[in-house]
């Protein structure tokens, strides 16, 4: 079973991130950056789908030359081999999707895993994307993947409001991994060696030949307001009389 799975490089979200004073982007010297923590649980389900059908999980990415790191990330998990697709450019969703298209159409996996949105942008739309240009089913935000034994269907469990959803989609298919489809292992001293010998295939984004003029394009970039200094009061009585009075909550 080929697998592919995407594994974008963004900022770490517990690092707190500050906007330049043109408002032009945020500062990135100094940054540290990291697999987005969906696409490692998508990487995750990859490989635990590969340890029961056998096969090979790859893992994709799109970024600059230093972004060959993040997709070591995932051959140290266990992952195969990588393939980058070199850019300094700041793609939309949509240019992202045809960049995954146009590998996946020539890798030809039986299976496409991705994390349901990145926690740069949070756009959740790129898996969606790439499933309409490709002409395949989805099944987004999975908390429970289960490939049938002849490895032509999926059955996905999707958490909605209220309980669950169930949906079956026949393979290949553009899958979305949600937070609590599984725990991503950590990369072991001897998965981290191999990693270093593990093939990443680097191509230059000018290569693909394809139409990147963006759809979305982002003009300014700015903070959040402060909060503002809650109120202080002297007692325990006084709090409950001005939650049941002034803010009607009790």
């Amino acid at each position: 079973m080929k697998i592919l799975v995407t594994a974008k490089r963004v900022t770490d979200p517990d690092v707190k991130v500050k906007v330049k004073p043109d408002g032009s982007g945020i500062v990135t010297d100094g940054i540290d950056y990291k697999v987005n923590p969906f696409d490692e649980i998508a990487v995750e389900e990859g490989l635990q789908l590969k340890e029961k059908f056998g096969g090979e999980v790859i893992v994709i990415g799109i970024g600059p030359k230093e972004a060959t790191k993040e997709i070591r990330s995932g051959l140290a998990m266990g992952a195969d081999r990588g393939v980058l697709v070199i850019t300094q450019e700041h793609l939309d969703s949509t240019s992202v999707a045809s960049v995954f298209k146009k590998i996946i159409d020539e890798e030809q996996p039986d299976l496409i895993l991705m994390g349901k949105q990145a926690v740069d942008g949070d756009n959740n739309q790129t898996g969606q994307i790439l499933a309409e240009i490709l002409e395949l089913p989805q099944a987004c935000f999975a908390s429970k993947i289960e490939i049938s034994e002849d490895q032509k269907k999926a059955h996905v469990t999707r958490e909605v409001d209220g309980g669950f959803d169930h949906v079956e989609v026949d393979l290949p298919a553009v899958i979305t991994a949600d937070l609590r489809l599984n725990e991503p292992r950590y990369a072991s001293l001897p998965g981290i060696m191999k990693a270093k010998r593990k093939q990443i295939k680097e191509i230059e984004l000018a290569e693909l030949g394809l139409d990147m003029t963006p759809k979305v394009v982002w003009h300014e970039f700015s903070e959040p307001p402060a909060r503002k200094a809650g109120i202080m009061v002297p007692d325990v009585p006084t709090l409950v009389a001005k939650l049941r009075d002034e803010a009607k909550v009790l």
